[in-house]
């Protein structure tokens, strides 16, 4: 079963995470099959870097987004919405 899940990077107290697909069962930071974004917490507002036509793609196969994932997914789906110029 596959998962999009947070992988932690960065240097120690200063996370920053790839959002990517990997199996469910697989390590945290183990081998993944594609890095769908990135997520910076440390900066204000938090910075959340996101290709939502793959990630789109991965649940269609089937991927399930953790909880905080689903999370910062709904977030960038309304950054980019609001992005986006009123026609």
């Amino acid at each position: 079963m596959l998962a999009i899940k947070l992988m932690r990077t960065g240097a120690k107290k200063r996370p920053s995470y790839r959002i990517i697909v990997k199996e469910k069962q697989s390590k945290r930071d183990g081998a993944y099959l594609e890095n769908l974004g990135t997520y910076d917490p440390t900066r204000d507002p938090a910075e959340i870097k996101l290709d939502l036509d793959r990630v789109r793609y991965w649940m269609e196969k089937g991927a399930q987004p953790t909880e905080t994932v689903g999370q910062l997914i709904k977030a960038s789906g309304k950054q980019q919405a609001a992005a986006q110029p009123q026609a």
